[in-house]
């Protein structure tokens, strides 16, 4: 019986990457080393680093961006932690394994130091938003062009909370969007404004998830029996919840 590809998200955070790979094909369970109220599928809360990655055919990650990001001032650059390079070092390992996931895909910010990434740009999938994100992998994916040719300008979902819901009207120029009309240019309806900030369109990883699917090795298409592993995942969620991909 064939069986839908086991896919372990880490840094969820409140699940737009785990959507999109959720709706290209993938039983997603989500890590996190803090609560995630509005992550929408199987949540484990566990540090990335130390959770176990058996039983998995796919890792995917998004370490903390915070160090890499624009936005953040340089001489305040220091004060995130550079998880990116440790992260990759233990997907690596994990994949090289015997039984171990085929493949892995990391997910960071432009400036991030990846290892020859694609970029993908909301603007070619027609979002509403931009936002550049740059994903690298054990396997060959495709990215996006950019095709910054739309009529109007793209919907600003960054900022604090009072700076784009109603406070202020402008920030920078722009104008601010309200917490629906950033849902809209996310394709996310599940998650409030400050987890929209920060979150990865659901688009983006449907697009690579599609790709990797092409990658699946044949003796992974038959579902064995339930593992201890399963089992103690269930048992782990730690009062999460499971639902499945909320359209949008």
């Amino acid at each position: 019986m064939r069986r839908r590809p086991r896919l372990l998200d880490l840094c969820c955070c409140a699940g737009g990457a785990s959507a999109g790979y959720h709706a290209a094909g993938f039983d997603v369970t989500g890590v996190d080393i803090n609560p995630q109220p509005y992550y929408p599928f199987r949540f484990i809360r566990a540090d990335a680093l130390t959770v176990d990655l058996t039983g998995y055919d796919v890792i995917a990650a998004s370490p903390p961006c915070q160090r890499w990001c624009a936005s953040t001032p340089s001489h305040r650059r220091h004060e995130h932690p550079d998880l990116l390079g440790p992260v990759r070092e233990r997907l690596r390992a994990a994949v090289a394994e015997p039984g171990g996931p085929w493949a892995y895909v990391i997910e960071n910010v432009p400036g991030a130091p990846m290892v020859d990434p694609v970029t993908i740009c909301g603007d070619s999938l027609q979002l509403g938003v931009r936002r550049h994100r740059l994903f690298e992998s054990n396997l060959p994916l495709v990215g996006t062009p950019c095709w910054h040719d739309r009529p109007g300008r793209p919907v600003p979902v960054y900022g604090s909370y009072g700076q784009r819901t109603g406070r202020n009207r402008t920030v920078d120029g722009e104008p601010s969007p309200n917490t629906d009309q950033a849902r809209a240019a996310m394709g996310i309806d599940w998650m409030p404004w400050p987890n929209l900030t920060q979150a990865i369109p659901p688009a983006y990883t449907f697009w690579l998830g599609v790709q990797l699917l092409t990658h699946r090795p044949a003796d992974r298409d038959v579902s064995p029996s339930t593992s201890t592993r399963d089992a103690s995942t269930a048992a782990a969620d730690d009062g999460s919840h499971q639902a499945g991909f909320r359209h949008r």
